[in-house]
């Protein structure tokens, strides 16, 4: 969810007919846009695709955007008819750039996702057509503080429920400590770090106002009442309720992989537990994280070649590399099982992703933004006092509904 600025895919934007300039058979530059501009030439990114263009036997330009700048600027290209020959984007966009005639289905430019695991890969699935391969995946989990649990006699490794997790915030805040933070901003982040919550309940998206979803807005409104979250969750940010854990009052975090280096620099012993389902077990949780996609081209030789590209990037081979740089835990579980033995902390977020859910997956492709506005709009209410958690979750379903 780092990178998973979603302006243009909550708008519902798509388009049609989207081919780049022709010519006449394969080029010799392939053009690969991605949202990393952190990379520099010299870095192990781009090392790597320099290396993927060179054993298709072309040259390879590589181009970075700001995830938010990348959906934009490849919709504007489509129609334009200057596609990229190689895309990476964040997941949750793909489905929308497949159903607006962007990319080209797996089957037609022989790029083969089987070596990725299938929850991940469900956010490139539409219509019984995969697009594009996962490089790798990140997700949420909740981030401890030993010292603080430690003082209120709380054992991580018994909070295995919501029930045991809200009994061991009960105990952080009588020891004179703040228990949990998290991120309930009224925008796609705050959906990201409810999802968990809702879909450890046993709900579903395609009826916000179960009762299972309601079981889990009102969680998360019943450790406001009780002081066991603070009230600045409603406009929390990922990055603010980060800040917030790392003042060390707080037990625990709910974030993501992405702040393991700033969890070693905050001074303070740590620790990772998955997040729990409601009656115990891994909650699922949403995936961030890219595809790596063939856009449309005018011509077969030209996306057979693209195909190639992708194919090199997202390989057991070439991805751990990628992976580490971007503190992503990779799509392929071969590569998993190297990333746990260098690291062995990873183990927990390994068990996270390969628990994750794609946000647009079940088939929801562009449906999704139609949904997770009304969701995150309900949670705001309710932990407003605007709505009760049931009255929230209905009028969500009545708006996701009418939407369709």
């Amino acid at each position: 969810m780092r990178r998973a600025a979603l302006t243009l895919l909550a708008a519902g934007l798509a388009v049609t007919a989207c081919t780049s300039a022709p010519s006449a058979g394969a080029p010799d530059v392939f053009s690969v846009w991605d949202p990393y501009p952190q990379f520099t030439a010299g870095s192990e990114w781009a090392r790597t695709v320099d290396r993927c263009g060179s054993e298709a036997g072309v040259e390879v330009r590589r181009q970075s955007f700001d995830t938010t700048d990348l959906t934009g600027k490849v919709l504007l290209a489509a129609q334009q008819r200057t596609a990229p020959h190689v895309l990476v984007v964040d997941n949750p966009v793909v489905s929308t750039l497949a159903e607006g005639g962007v990319l080209r289905p797996n089957s037609e430019v022989g790029l083969d996702a089987s070596a990725a695991a299938p929850n991940l890969l469900s956010a490139g699935a539409l219509d019984g057509q995969t697009y594009g391969v996962p490089i790798g995946a990140n997700t949420l989990a909740l981030y401890y503080n030993r010292s603080v649990l430690a003082a209120a006699g709380v054992d991580p490794a018994a909070i295995t429920d919501w029930a045991a997790l809200t009994t061991a915030l009960a105990k952080v805040k009588a020891a004179g400590k703040k228990g949990i933070t998290f991120s309930a901003i009224g925008t796609e982040e705050g959906t990201f770090q409810f999802l968990p919550w809702f879909w450890g309940s046993g709900a579903a998206l395609t009826d916000l106002g179960s009762t299972q979803a309601v079981s889990a807005l009102t969680l998360w409104k019943s450790w406001l009442d009780q002081g066991f979250a603070p009230n600045s969750v409603i406009g929390n940010t990922q990055t603010t309720s980060w800040q917030e854990f790392a003042t060390g009052e707080y037990a625990f975090a709910e974030n993501g992989t992405w702040q393991l280096q700033n969890a070693k620099k905050t001074g303070f012993e740590y620790g990772v537990i998955a997040i729990p389902g409601r009656t115990g077990g891994t909650a699922p949780a949403p995936t961030g994280g890219e595809f790596v996609t063939v856009p449309v081209q005018d011509d077969k030789a030209t996306e057979t070649k693209a195909g190639q590209i992708a194919a090199c990037l997202t390989s057991p081979e070439r991805v751990l590399a990628a992976d580490t740089a971007l503190t992503y835990v990779s799509a392929v579980r071969s590569v998993q099982e190297q990333q746990v033995a260098a690291l062995p902390e990873l183990a927990v977020w390994v068990a996270a992703v390969n628990a994750a859910k794609g946000r647009t997956g079940d088939n929801l492709g562009t449906r999704y933004p139609r949904i997770s506005q009304p969701l995150w709009g309900a949670v705001q209410a309710a932990l407003t006092g605007a709505k009760t958690p049931e009255a929230a979750l209905k009028d969500a379903q009545a708006t996701a509904a009418a939407a369709k």
